[in-house]
């Protein structure tokens, strides 16, 4: 049986009021922004991150992708395989090691991340557009430090 004091606490518990419920409504915001803005309708935030991350890295594996993204390695995979179909990126055989593949940007990715950086960046502006400067510093620096914290 419960006690008194444990129902109290979950009476006042509101799911609206919670970290995670507020985290991901303000991710939907920032993706509904990104698709209003970005300029490709078949571009997706995630994809996206790991084209402007394989043109800042260079040719990369699929696991330095990842990790760079912050994307988990099953779901990377099926980004890139996405985004090789749309002949975005092309894998080839490290020639090192022929066990390791390479992710490369193909010439039509490296165009498309050129052309859409600019509203990437404009992206980043119109979630943010209701916090001064000062709000902006603080929310960027609490959300580095939240994704950094050790897991329990």
């Amino acid at each position: 049986m419960e006690t008194q004091a444990a129902q109290t606490n979950n009476d006042r518990y509101e799911v609206s009021e919670q970290i995670g419920h507020l985290l991901r409504k303000a991710y939907q915001r920032h993706l509904a922004i990104f698709s209003q803005t970005i300029g490709d309708p078949q571009l997706t935030a995630v994809q996206f991150a790991v084209l402007s991350a394989s043109l800042r890295m260079g040719p990369s594996s699929m696991s330095d992708l990842g990790k760079a993204t912050a994307i988990d390695a099953a779901t990377v995979r099926g980004i890139i395989e996405r985004l090789k179909g749309r002949k975005l990126i092309e894998l080839k055989t490290n020639p090192a090691d022929r066990r390791k593949t390479t992710v490369e940007l193909t010439s039509e990715g490296r165009e498309l991340v050129e052309r859409t950086t600019p509203a990437a960046q404009r992206v980043s502006e119109s979630t943010m557009s209701d916090l001064n400067e000062v709000e902006r510093v603080a929310a960027l620096m609490l959300l580095r430090k939240l994704s950094n914290s050790p897991t329990a």
